[in-house]
């Protein structure tokens, strides 16, 4: 082994150290989808959603205690029903008995 051949597994080295670099970065700039962090608060929930056919779906959607129906489409989506009251919380019940 001689000089050059150490030059290029320095240069190797360095050019694969670059790539995780600058993942590293892109990942703090733009995020890895479907993480979310720890501390931030969730405001938006999907309750239901429900197939009406291969390209149409109508989704129940929560946002900060009020559900909307949406009717989603390849076109875009659209607004059915807004401001409905989610139903109230089942009374707790122990080894299948209401108390």
């Amino acid at each position: 082994m001689d000089v050059l051949d150490f030059a290029r597994y320095f240069a190797a080295l360095l050019l694969v150290l670059g790539l995780i670099g600058a993942g590293g970065l892109a990942t703090r700039k733009f995020g890895v989808p479907g993480m979310v962090r720890p501390n931030a608060v969730k405001r938006l929930h999907i309750v239901e959603s429900l197939m009406l056919s291969p390209r149409q779906r109508l989704a129940l959607i929560r946002r900060d205690g009020v559900e909307h129906l949406l009717m989603i489409t390849p076109t875009g989506a659209s607004v059915i029903e807004t401001g409905i009251a989610p139903p109230p919380a089942p009374p707790p019940t122990v080894s299948g008995e209401p108390l």
